[in-house]
This record gives structure tokens, sequence and C-alpha cells, in this order.
């Protein structure tokens, strides 16, 4: 499935639910599907910043395919970071740096999410793109 293709899946998914609660409910119940995290893994240098809750986001490279693994210490949050693993794990350093990031405002996570998990939010793409990145380079050297 491509990035676009597991976008339009969580898309119809939250389109399905009724209010915020409900949302807010589901990214719970995702982030209790998540695998827990090595705890060698729960490192400073995994450690986000710019959230207000703790969250590791633990990334390595297998057949070129950029392999995400997450964990952190609060519901919402852990089921916010469920949801980027799960459309960008397994996909190449170029496909996740194309990848339009419009879904989270479809979705309507951008603008009911509280300014400190929006920032969060945000912090967590651009470690994800920061991966990419640097995996990308690699590849290219």
């Amino acid at each position: 499935m491509t990035i676009q293709e597991k976008q339009e899946k969580i898309i119809e998914e939250f389109s399905f639910l009724e209010d915020w609660m409900d949302k807010y409910e589901y990214l719970i119940e995702l982030g209790k599907k998540l695998s827990p995290l090595r705890e060698e893994a729960k490192t400073e240098e995994n450690l986000i910043a710019g959230c207000q809750s703790r969250v590791w986001l633990d990334a390595r490279i297998e057949d070129g395919k950029l392999i995400f693994n997450a964990e952190s210490d609060a519901l919402i949050t852990k089921g916010i970071v469920s949801l980027l693993v799960s459309v960008f794990s397994g996909h190449t350093p170029a496909e996740i740096l194309a990848a339009d990031m419009g879904f989270i405002e479809q979705v309507g996570l951008k603008e009911h999410l509280s300014p400190t998990r929006a920032n969060g939010l945000l912090a967590m793409i651009r470690q994800i793109q920061l991966y990419a990145t640097v995996a990308n380079t690699q590849k290219a050297e």
C-alpha cells in the first residue's frame, strides 16, 4: 500500500466518527495497538524534542526502506505517533520526503489538538522527515 493509500484509509476511518470525543477514543485505541518500543531504544537520541509528553521514535533501514517504531507516555500522543508510524514505516526515504501531509488537516488533527499537542505532532513529522533526509543522503553517497 502506498503512503497516499494509507492516508486515504485514515481519512475514511476518521470520517465515520461523529464527534471529536469519538476521534480521541479512536486515537487512544490506535495507541494501545502500537507495539511496545524496546527499552534500549528509549534513549535521549530517540526522544522527540518539542513534545510536551515523552515520545520516542526509533528508525532503522531494511532493504532500503525506513522502519519506524515509537512509544509515548501519553495515550492520545501515542495514538498520534501510531498513525504516523502506520503511514510512513516501510517506505523509502524518497517516498517519505515526497509525501503530502495533507491527511493531518483533512482528519482535523491540527485544528482539534491543543497547541502543545499540535506542536508535538509537527515535531514528530519533522523527525520522520529528518530520518528520511539522512537516509536519503547516506544512500546517495
